[in-house]
């Protein structure tokens, strides 16, 4: 079978170099039991290598399986790859086949496959190394003949560096690569692609299809896509439905193009990684809990000495910083001493020391960031009789992260 043949047997559209050299490495791969890892952006159509090389294989007639890694929980992910016994966990009420053990025989495909969280990547490991796995609950290996094809679009080399996806299961999945490109690397193709969907739902909808005039072609080719494939074909049908001309121009279709952002206002870069607002409003939290630390040592040096000590420039200008002009308020009389006049008389009273020092540690108590967070995930939890689902859009967390955080504080919901 050769690309062409290819193409039409799974509908793919294109003729950008790139992509059949993606498609012709996957015929080569297919009648092998090679590991394989596609990667590419959002919305570029990786669920079809997976399919492409399972049906060309000798396992086409046996089971092919997609798992959507990122979409299962992390506490119920191993259960769900390898199968569970009687027992093995609340609500385990009979034994279970996982899907490595249904698919036997068959091709897996783990999709958004850096996800996974790290117990599961060694289970993972290990039935790539030996074909063996254990159940969750049981103490016997399990023989199983899969081949797997996975799916990411993360940067691998990235996650490796941040340890958030081993290096040798890495290695041991990406056997050979597959490389997907995204839309904006296939301008020759967006044409074609606006074309079969326009068709498509024109058929769907029973209407004409929409056309698109030269100088709308033109902004179609030049468009960077940045959802893909995906964002494309959600427009075409947004258009077919809602515009009555047939013939789209320039103008009309700019105005469903989304601007393209270059800096999101609620991300921002910082050393490679991304930092969101809850997390920077942890970063300024905690940078407040350091000064309040300082500023109380401060206060306990001046108590313990009655007020008469040199103060650093450092320790001026912290001082200084709680104590500035606040517009339509009066000013505190509060004149400090500069290190440079060490004659200066510098007196503090005692009894307003204590109280500034209790109501600081008062501050820094409520800082406490973890109880606070543990506090949150209890009444969320108790709001939603221990639904985690529920209590995890609440908190504004993945339900993975909320089971994660359940186990570390020891909560039971």
């Amino acid at each position: 079978m050769n690309i062409q043949q290819v193409k039409q047997r799974f509908g793919i559209i294109g003729n950008a170099p790139l992509l059949n050299r993606a498609l012709e490495v996957a015929l080569q791969v297919a009648p092998t039991d090679i590991s394989v890892l596609v990667t590419g952006e959002s919305g570029t159509g990786k669920e079809i290598i997976p399919q492409v090389i399972h049906q060309i294989s000798s396992r086409k007639h046996a089971e092919y399986i997609a798992v959507n890694c990122g979409a299962i929980p992390e506490g119920t992910i191993d259960s769900e790859l390898f199968g569970h016994e009687k027992g093995s966990f609340t609500g385990a009420s009979g034994s279970r086949k996982g899907y490595f053990e249904v698919a036997d025989g068959g091709t897996i495909f783990l999709d958004e496959v850096a996800e996974l969280p790290m117990q599961t990547q060694v289970r993972l490991l290990r039935v790539l190394e030996t074909g063996e796995f254990i159940r969750v609950g049981s103490s016997k290996p399990i023989k199983t003949n899969v081949r797997v094809v996975a799916a990411t679009n993360e940067n691998m080399q990235r996650a490796i560096s941040s340890g958030k996806f081993r290096e040798d299961l890495f290695y041991r999945l990406s056997t050979v690569p597959i490389s997907l490109p995204p839309l904006k690397d296939r301008k020759e193709d967006v044409h074609l692609l606006f074309r079969k969907f326009a068709s498509d739902f024109g058929d769907k909808y029973r209407m004409p299809s929409i056309k698109l005039s030269d100088d709308a072609v033109l902004l179609l080719e030049n468009y960077d896509w940045p959802g893909n494939i995906r964002q494309l074909k959600n427009l075409v049908e947004q258009i077919s439905v809602i515009e009555t001309t047939r013939e789209i121009n320039s103008q009309t279709f700019r105005n469903y193009l989304p601007p393209l952002k270059d800096n999101s206002p609620s991300v921002i870069k910082e050393s490679g990684e991304s930092i969101n607002e809850r997390d920077l409003m942890y970063k300024f939290l905690f940078d407040m809990k350091k000064d309040l630390t300082d500023l109380k040592k401060l206060v306990v040096e001046l108590i313990s000495k009655g007020g008469n000590i040199d103060l650093s420039r450092d320790q001026v200008s912290l001082l200084n910083s709680y104590y500035e002009e606040i517009p339509g308020q009066p000013t505190p009389t509060r004149n400090l001493p500069s290190p440079a006049n060490e004659n200066d008389n510098y007196e503090i009273r005692q009894e307003e020391l204590e109280e500034d020092y209790e109501t600081h540690e008062e501050i820094e108590e409520s800082l406490s960031l973890e109880e606070r967070e543990k506090e949150l995930i209890k009444k969320a939890l108790e709001k939603h009789n221990g639904k985690r689902k529920y209590a995890a859009s609440e908190l504004g967390i993945s339900e993975r992260t909320l089971y994660r955080k359940i186990k570390e504080y020891n909560l039971t919901d």
